[in-house]
């Protein structure tokens, strides 16, 4: 993280980490890219990047972030997808090709990508 040397960069965190809290909060929509040293290796930050572009493009209120492996490596680059009142659900082998469909079908229409999900797991 870079140092902070001014009150108005410091404001200007503050707004940013606002926002995503806001955004968690009110959409309750959180997209979460493994980021370890496999999923780095097989493309997910470029897998990342397109998920930035595509939400940014379409204009859509999402928390994205990063996690370490999980121990799937070789289905790596994987993303979760989390809605308030679903299921997460991990896709497997995402490549920054497959991101467009991705959002549209799941965030924009509600429909899981059923050929590309390796796991779901149950909101507690």
């Amino acid at each position: 993280m870079a140092q902070i040397k001014s009150l108005e960069a410091l404001r200007s965190l503050r707004e940013r980490v606002d926002k995503d809290i806001s955004t968690r909060r009110d959409t309750g929509t959180t997209i979460i890219v493994g980021m370890g040293t496999c999923g780095i290796a097989a493309g997910a930050r470029d897998t990342m990047h397109a998920i930035m572009e595509e939400i940014r493009k379409r204009d859509i209120e999402a928390h994205i972030t990063t996690v370490g492996c999980i121990g799937m490596c070789a289905r790596e680059p994987l993303v979760d997808i989390v809605q308030a009142g679903k299921p997460r659900v991990t896709y497997g082998n995402v490549t920054p090709d497959m991101v467009p469909r991705l959002i549209d079908e799941h965030l924009k229409k509600g429909q899981v990508v059923e050929e590309w999900v390796v796991g779901r797991l149950q909101d507690a």
